[in-house]
């Protein structure tokens, strides 16, 4: 069994001893590359929630004078354990959807006399916080990271990649199946995937790579990627 896992390293170390220790072999490509931004601190206790959006959201923010009994709402899962990691109490999670999260907040926080900090990167798929002002919130974003596309690829792990094709391919983000596809497109490696199983993090992500011919695709939350793998 050969999976491809395609977070950074840092993200990906606990899974990959997982695999490995079970005898999986795993090749690691990350396809995006994640940059802290500069950004003018903000006096979190004028504030009754705070939403994130991504797991980097929370790992790029100081979170120092945050109380965190605050009302935190989470895009999906992996971003509900990281903020339940650094110490959030009062956590809400959608299921991976940014359009879900907007139902979450408005079903557990009224209109009256709430601000809410929403944090994310620079570029988000859903203007959530436009949504939510539209709706009658109050709402201040507040961006404290980038991403970058990994644009290329190693000629040792291309020529790796060739010879011995992943089992399962573990893709997580919208903005990862688009530099993923262009990787793909770049090196001339549309037909190679015929035998390989995808699995991703919601539909929008799925959409993206459909235009390739897989041998099945699957949607997936993270942490359950260990349990799909004996399930194909």
């Amino acid at each position: 069994m050969h999976v491809l896992i395609t977070r950074n390293l840092e993200d990906s170390k606990d899974l990959i001893y997982k695999f490995t220790s079970n005898g999986v072999k795993v090749s690691n490509l990350p396809l995006l590359e994640i940059y802290k931004l500069d950004y003018n601190e903000i006096k979190i206790y004028n504030y009754n929630a705070i939403i994130f959006t991504s797991s980097n959201a929370i790992k790029f923010l100081n979170l120092k004078n945050i109380k965190k009994n605050i009302l935190c709402f989470c895009v999906g899962s992996y971003t509900e354990k990281t903020a339940r990691s650094n110490g959030f109490q009062n956590v809400f999670a959608a299921d991976g959807n940014a359009r879900n999260l907007k139902e979450l907040v408005q079903q557990n926080l009224s209109i009256k006399d709430n601000k809410i900090l929403y944090v994310s990167g620079d570029i988000v798929s859903f203007p959530l916080d436009k949504e939510l002002i539209s709706e009658g919130y109050n709402v201040k974003r507040l961006i404290n990271y980038t991403v970058k596309h990994n644009k290329n690829l190693d000629t040792s792990f291309l020529k790796s990649l060739k010879r011995d094709m992943p089992n399962l391919v573990y893709v997580y983000s919208e903005n990862s199946a688009k530099s993923f596809l262009n990787l793909i497109k770049k090196y001339e490696l549309v037909d190679y995937w015929m035998n390989t199983n995808l699995m991703c993090i919601g539909e929008k992500t799925s959409s993206v790579l459909n235009v390739i011919k897989w041998k099945k695709i699957f949607l997936f939350n993270p942490g359950e990627e260990e349990f799909l793998l004996y399930k194909i």
